[in-house]
């Protein structure tokens, strides 16, 4: 009876979540197209994806399944996602976790971007990039430099600060001179003689 109360209300636990495609803004051989692939990805296989995202924006975030900031900042960084993913290629490296618990993760917070997965017992990845410890967020420009990182849980606002400095300034149309902008004299604003 449990058992099919479970599967009616929205399925085993332990399931393996959907694979949903994922949404990228950029194409890249070594980039999954699906939400929950988690392809196993070693340092240099994480350099050369990079490279290949070379033209597009790019927010990194190194995560685990089982780190507690890594959950507080997960719907922030699908709500990001969802804003600026057309400009911005959003990619998650998962570390010093499992792929099934990974997914379920992926799941649980909608994340509509892929990740990749660091089968290395030390998160070589992460360390290789200079940081300890999780959730790290790393912000590329579109030249493949790194910008700016953010250490720890990220907040809706700084997430979006600096993901705003990746994007090009908007294009404004150029004004006129100022004095094609002086409207005429009005009849009051004319002197008059006076008698």
């Amino acid at each position: 009876m449990l058992v099919s109360l479970m599967t009616a209300c929205g399925g085993d636990p332990g399931a393996t979540p959907p694979d949903r495609p994922a949404s990228n803004a950029t194409e890249a051989p070594l980039l999954p197209v699906t939400t929950s692939a988690l392809p196993d990805i070693d340092a240099a296989g994480f350099s050369t994806l990079l490279g290949q995202l070379e033209g597009t924006p790019v927010v990194v975030n190194i995560w685990g399944s089982w780190c507690g900031p890594c959950r507080r900042e997960a719907a922030h960084l699908a709500a990001a996602a969802n804003e600026y993913g057309a400009d911005v290629q959003f990619l998650g490296l998962d570390i010093l976790d499992t792929k099934e618990a990974g997914r379920r993760f992926i799941d649980e917070f909608a994340w509509n971007y892929p990740s990749v997965f660091d089968p290395s017992p030390g998160a070589d990845i992460r360390n290789q990039l200079g940081f300890i410890g999780q959730p790290v967020t790393i912000f590329y420009d579109a030249q493949g430099q790194q910008v700016d990182a953010w250490e720890g849980a990220i907040t809706p606002d700084e997430l979006d600060k600096r993901i705003q400095a990746l994007l090009p300034a908007p294009v404004t149309p150029p004004t006129e001179s100022p004095a094609a902008e002086t409207p005429p004299p009005s009849p009051s604003d004319v002197p008059r003689a006076t008698p």
